[in-house]
């Protein structure tokens, strides 16, 4: 039996990572477009996280044969009106890099009380074939931003984002409780049970 093939929709290899892990069950090959020869990039110009994955999805189906997954995520602060939002990748300029992105969040929220430091990440999700979307996901997970980082694991705004309900940061969990309660992983798991009732 021939494995399907689905393309991720992203370079991020923190993000390719997650979703190899969350789908290692299922019977499918899964690449990112590392792995495929492509010389288009995708540029993200949508306004919500949802657009952004429709756009990618859509981009790469258009030249890749298989099933593919388009995804974008961020994380949302209260306090900032919702920011960094889209822009979570890039929120401290062309060349941000975590560690960038995380001091500018502290910065900006330096001496902000706890019940303002209210946050949530997001993941939309959507999966296509041959330029058609077939399914959209959107989840989300709530918590608090730190005034310092705490953890080693994970990547992005892990190490400053509290998840009252383990008291711990998601920087501080282990990949398997990480997927089992984050917004990418609640996503995943409802990708997983569409792919296994579609694709089985």
């Amino acid at each position: 039996m021939i494995k399907k093939k689905l393309l991720l929709a992203t370079a991020n290899q923190g993000k390719v990572k997650e979703i190899k892990d969350s789908l290692s069950e299922l019977f499918l090959e899964i690449l990112s477009i590392k792995d495929i020869s492509s010389a288009y990039i995708f540029i993200e110009t949508g306004k919500t996280f949802m657009e952004n994955a429709e756009g990618k999805t859509l981009f790469y189906s258009r030249i890749w044969p298989g099933l593919t997954l388009g995804e974008d995520s961020g994380l949302e602060i209260e306090y900032l009106s919702g920011a960094p939002g889209v822009l979570s990748a890039r929120f401290s300029g062309e060349q941000a890099a975590d560690d960038k992105n995380i001091e500018k969040v502290l910065q900006l929220l330096k001496g902000v009380p706890r019940e303002k430091r209210k946050a949530r990440f997001v993941s939309c999700m959507v999966l296509a074939r041959k330029d058609k979307i077939i399914h959209k996901i959107e989840e989300h997970v709530s918590g608090y931003i730190l005034t310092h980082r705490q953890g080693e694991n994970g990547f992005g705004y892990d190490p400053i984002f509290f998840y009252p309900p383990l008291n711990k940061t998601f920087a501080q969990l282990s990949s398997e409780e990480k997927n089992s309660v984050s917004h990418r992983g609640k996503a995943l798991k409802e990708l997983k049970t569409f792919l296994n009732l579609t694709y089985s």
